[in-house]
């Protein structure tokens, strides 16, 4: 039995998330395993590094899935690519150790988010960003993503439909960059809860707009009350970057 790794990239703005559904397969698991079990002539189940919901999209998602198939990586890579939709493209595989596990094994994961701040939105990024037309003023988003760094209780930070027994996360880093009017937000850490990066672009966009300061977001870690903070931002801004192992 082969052990086979792959880093998968989508367009997620058409799929019901990653995860398959009892009720719908429209998803990237679903359909990634439709053409392997095709290509391997067998039942395969992949497991991924960590779920992508509605719209989100990826370019370092990593997935494993075990197969008996003899046929080589090569054959795999342009069997998939010759299978897949266009809106999913595999960028790396290899076999690996039988003992890795593309979800237990991850130590951080990197999360990016796009926000569209022209006055005007770029017709080629609307499914990519976020248009916020007016101004964000950047060093006030950087004082309060220096806040949320660290370890943290982020109860105030997830959705309260969010089933994790612990709401401790630690945020290794959060950096903001901006270019003609893109603002790129990269947010690397531990682990995430469900929204917490878009509920963290959310917020950090309010700080941009003198809604919120870091003393309130101060206020939020500890009140752990998701109904205190602002709003939660679109999916279709947010990528799930890289994965760390």
């Amino acid at each position: 039995m082969r052990n086979i790794k792959m880093v998968v990239e989508y367009d997620g703005s058409n799929f019901k998330g990653f995860q398959k559904l009892k009720d719908n397969e429209n998803t990237i698991q679903g359909k990634l395993e439709s053409v392997l079990s095709q290509m391997a002539d067998e039942n395969i189940e992949i497991i991924g590094s960590g779920r992508t919901d509605m719209g989100v999209h990826a370019y370092g998602q990593v997935v494993n899935f075990k197969t008996n198939s003899p046929l080589s990586l090569n054959k795999m890579h342009k069997y998939l690519y010759e299978y897949l939709p266009q809106s999913i493209a595999i960028r790396e595989i290899e076999e690996v150790d039988d003992r890795f596990h593309s979800r237990y094994n991850a130590k951080r994961k990197v999360y990016l988010y796009k926000i569209d701040n022209n006055e005007y939105p770029n017709p080629f990024n609307r499914k990519y960003t976020c248009h916020v037309p007016k101004k964000i003023d950047l060093d006030k988003m950087r004082a309060v993503a220096d806040v949320l760094v660290g370890e943290h209780d982020f109860t105030s930070f997830c959705s309260s439909r969010s089933k994790k027994k612990s709401h401790v996360r630690e945020i290794y880093s959060i950096s903001i960059n901006e270019n003609n009017g893109l603002i790129e937000i990269y947010v690397e850490g531990n682990g995430f809860l469900y929204n917490m990066v878009r509920i963290i672009a959310g917020t950090l966009i309010d700080a941009g707009h003198n809604k919120i300061t870091p003393e309130e977001v101060k206020n939020l870690l500890e009140l752990k009350d998701r109904s205190k903070s602002p709003e939660t931002a679109p999916s279709k801004g947010l990528f799930l970057y890289r994965v760390k192992y």
